[in-house]
C-alpha cells in the first residue's frame, strides 16, 4: 500500500539521510530563496558549477545533479508553478513536478526520495490544494512501482504540516 511508504515530517530538508533531495528551484537552477536557497548552501558550491552546465529547468519538469555536501547522493530538481488563480494550468504543472521527479528516481534507481511542499512558499501556491496534489501523484506512482521504497514529505513549517497530516491520516 502506497501510504505505507509515506512518511510526513517536519523539519531541515537539508539534513535528511536520504537517496535523493527534491529541490524546489527556479527556472535558473542558479539558486534563490527558501528551499531552494538552504539546499544550494548546504550542497556546496559545486552544487551551483553543475547547475550553470544544465542549461535552467522548464516549470513542471525535473534535472539531477549530485547531492555535494548533503547526505543525499542526488539532488532532484524541479520548477514549480507560480500561483495565479488556478485557472492557467497550475494544479496540472504542480502533479507534473512530482511525477517528472519520481520517474527520474526510479530511473536512477533511488530507494528513499525527500520532498519539499512545492510552490507553496514564495511562488503562493494554496497550501491545501498543494498538498493534496502531492499526495495524489505520490500515492498514485507509488501504487505503480516499487521503487521509491520510501517518500518523506518535509514540511518547514507547522501549518504545512498539519495540512498535510490531515490529508495522511
Amino acid at each position: 500500500m502506497a501510504e505505507n511508504r509515506i512518511e510526513l515530517i517536519q523539519g531541515d530538508i537539508t539534513l535528511l539521510d536520504v537517496a535523493a533531495v527534491v529541490n524546489a528551484a527556479n527556472t535558473s537552477l542558479l539558486g534563490g530563496g527558501g528551499v531552494d536557497g538552504a539546499i544550494h548552501r548546504a550542497a556546496g558550491a559545486q552544487l551551483l558549477q553543475e547547475c550553470r552546465q544544465l542549461g535552467g529547468c522548464a516549470t513542471g519538469e525535473a534535472k539531477v545533479t549530485q547531492g555535494y555536501n548533503l547526505k543525499a547522493a542526488w539532488i532532484i530538481h524541479t520548477v514549480g508553478p507560480v500561483w495565479t488563480d488556478g485557472d492557467h494550468g497550475e494544479d496540472r504543472l504542480l502533479e507534473a513536478c512530482y511525477r517528472n521527479c519520481l520517474e527520474l528516481a526510479k530511473k536512477l534507481e533511488i530507494d528513499s526520495i525527500a520532498f519539499p511542499s512545492i510552490s507553496t512558499g514564495a511562488y503562493r501556491f494554496p497550501i491545501e490544494r498543494a498538498s493534496r496534489i502531492a499526495i495524489g501523484e505520490i500515492s498514485r506512482f507509488l501504487e505503480q512501482n516499487v521503487l521509491p521504497d520510501k517518500v518523506v514529505l518535509v514540511c518547514f513549517d507547522t501549518p504545512a504540516y498539519q495540512h498535510y497530516l490531515r490529508l495522511l491520516h
